[in-house]
């Protein structure tokens, strides 16, 4: 092991798609001091971002199609699990989140009290001053004053693309369930707090730039759709009216290839 957290095997994974622009600016700034691995897996992208991956060392593996957001991290998170990752971070390769925040993020998870820490484009008002589009940041914000509520939790985001887990939180959610979209990182969110794991927020300045990823509104309206779907699933489980799949213990796939891979 390479990282400076003692006894943790550190991985940082990378859900790509067409990031060949940026994909070198953000694995140039990561602290290299702060990770064991990282692993990129490329979503059936139309340009040269797999190439480029290996080209910079980057452990890199490859959908021969593409399958949506949420199917990536499935990959992501099933590979770094496999990889023996202790601490797993998910970093955008897009350059929208600052690498930078690693070093914080992963001693809040090897020191501190999380299980999951989330990095908050909202504290510090670091969303407006780094480019959010005013209905982005009205919709980010009623969607987490809703979420709050209805879950009783206190956060200032819960639609960040900066995260990182604890292994053993990863190994007992049944992520592989959750939807191959982006509310996929609302169901996640769900599965940790129905297991009753700790979540942290950094602050986590972005940037919003031409070739910085950004769902459409029509993708960002089925997504908010998502949300609400999301939260009443989780009211009702903790109801014991109705507990939907993903919120139930995993049961892994074992012997399944879906992807080629270049170490």
């Amino acid at each position: 092991m390479n990282s400076l957290i003692a006894g943790k095997k550190i991985i940082i994974v990378m859900p790509a798609y067409n990031a060949s622009k940026t994909l070198e600016a953000t694995y140039e700034e990561i602290p290299k001091e702060f990770f064991d691995e990282v692993l990129l897996v490329d979503d059936g992208s139309t340009d040269n971002t797999f190439d480029i991956a290996r080209s910079l060392g980057i452990r890199a593996l490859s959908h021969e199609r593409n399958k949506g957001y949420g199917a990536n991290q499935k990959t992501c998170y099933k590979t770094a699990l496999d990889m023996g990752g202790d601490i797993i971070v998910m970093l955008h390769p897009d350059y929208q989140y600052s690498p930078k925040l690693i070093p914080a993020t992963v001693t809040l998870l090897a020191y501190g009290p999380y299980d999951v820490v989330l990095g908050s484009r909202i504290l510090t008002g670091g969303a407006l001053r780094g480019g959010m589009p005013l209905y982005k940041y009205v919709f980010n914000r009623a969607l987490t004053a809703a979420q709050n509520l209805a879950w009783g939790t206190k956060l200032s985001e819960f639609h960040t693309g900066f995260r990182a887990f604890k292994r053993e939180v990863l190994k007992s959610i049944n992520f592989e369930a959750n939807s191959d979209d982006y509310v996929f990182d609302n169901q996640i969110i769900a599965q940790v707090l129905w297991r009753g794991y700790q979540i942290g927020e950094i602050s986590c300045p972005t940037l919003y730039f031409p070739h910085a990823s950004s769902i459409s509104l029509r993708r960002g309206l089925t997504y908010g759709f998502g949300v609400l779907n999301t939260t009443i699933q989780l009211m009702t489980a903790r109801a014991g009216i109705c507990t939907p799949d993903y919120l139930k213990s995993p049961r892994r796939k074992t012997g399944e290839a879906p992807i080629r891979a270049l170490g």
